[in-house]
């Protein structure tokens, strides 16, 4: 932030009594790790922020500390409403558009309250008196980090800032393996070990923290669903309701599973396709890449949505069948850059 940023910030959380947090739709590690962490801050300058997810969150971050405090959309959509309504400041975190919020978009945009937009992703499109977009950070969990480390506030946060905050940025770099060269980012981790966080447990609880059903339904995937394109470099995976059905998946047992095939030698592209378990024709969309292969590029022309350069995401409304058809004809469309 530039000088006058900063006096901004500070001032809206001055003089702000309400103040709501959101983060977007099936929100992972940083989404979750930046809002808690976030919060946490503003309880230190004397607010008490509330906590907002707009639908279920994963099973695997159900032990970050506060998430208990974390009202979901989805279940209390008239108190929410009844909060935006009088809230002063709004904090749009881990997002860059309204729309990934989905149900509670509407109530987002005829909220009267300002809005400060903290994110990473390209092209923000949020009408907030403040936005701090930097889509070259790792997370916004190290945006968000880097606020606090701005704003002097550093010195006064503990373990229920830094977990959180280290969680997010571990998650959003597949525990620091992609779009984490820069050195700054080792200096933050070394910051937030000084609060004594324990680093490894941390991984734990992300990462070997799953079900027998899940890891069944890893090896279903790889066994039977898995189809690789050796000529262009590329696979897919499908996962019907039926093969969620059959392996009692919960939210976050899919977690990772697209990043498994690029352990493939000479893979460049990995494509998950998964049913929405309530809506009909609905398949959201995973892709992971290596190198400088553009996943936001294909998941913009394909499947409605985009991220980062090596990691992205989108939608199809369509059936199963039809969305593979998409994938071939979008790995075909991209076979000179793969090959």
């Amino acid at each position: 932030m530039s000088e006058g940023e900063c006096s901004q910030l500070h001032s809206l959380i001055d003089k702000a009594e309400t103040i709501v947090l959101c983060c977007h739709v099936n929100a992972d590690g940083d989404a979750m790790g930046s809002m808690l962490g976030w919060a946490e801050v503003l309880r230190t300058m004397g607010k008490e922020p509330l906590m907002v997810a707009p639908d279920q969150y994963p099973d695997y971050l159900k032990w970050l500390p506060n998430q208990e405090k974390i009202v979901r959309y989805d279940k209390r959509k008239d108190y929410v409403d009844t909060v935006l309504k009088i809230a002063d400041l709004v904090f749009c975190l881990d997002f860059n558009t309204l729309s990934r919020t989905e149900e509670m978009e509407e109530a987002l945009k005829t909220s009267p309250a300002k809005k400060v937009l903290i994110d990473h992703h390209l092209e923000p499109d949020v009408d907030a008196v403040l936005t701090i977009s930097h889509p070259e950070m790792s997370s916004t969990c190290e945006l968000v980090f880097r606020l606090v480390w701005q704003m002097g506030l550093y010195e006064r946060q503990g373990k229920h800032f830094a977990i959180p905050i280290y969680c997010g940025m571990m998650t959003d770099t597949g525990g620091f393996t992609f779009n984490s060269t820069r050195p700054e980012i080792f200096f933050i981790i070394s910051q937030l070990l000084t609060k004594r966080i324990d680093k490894d447990k941390i991984y734990r609880n992300v990462y070997h923290n799953y079900s027998e059903h899940r890891m069944r339904l890893v090896g279903y995937v790889l066994c039977h669903k898995l189809v690789v394109d050796n000529e262009r470099h590329a696979a897919f995976y499908t996962l019907t309701k039926s093969d969620l059905k059959r392996y009692h998946f919960i939210k976050g047992d899919a977690e990772g599973l697209v990043n498994m095939p690029l352990q493939i030698k000479g893979l460049k592209l990995s494509i998950s396709l998964r049913e929405d378990t309530e809506r009909n024709n609905m398949i959201w969309v995973s892709l992971r890449s290596v190198d400088d292969f553009p996943c936001n590029k294909m998941a913009e022309l394909f499947f409605n949505g985009g991220g980062h350069l090596n990691a992205s995401g989108g939608k199809l409304q369509c059936t199963m069948d039809e969305a593979v058809e998409i994938v071939k004809r979008a790995i075909i469309h991209f076979e000179d850059t793969l090959k």
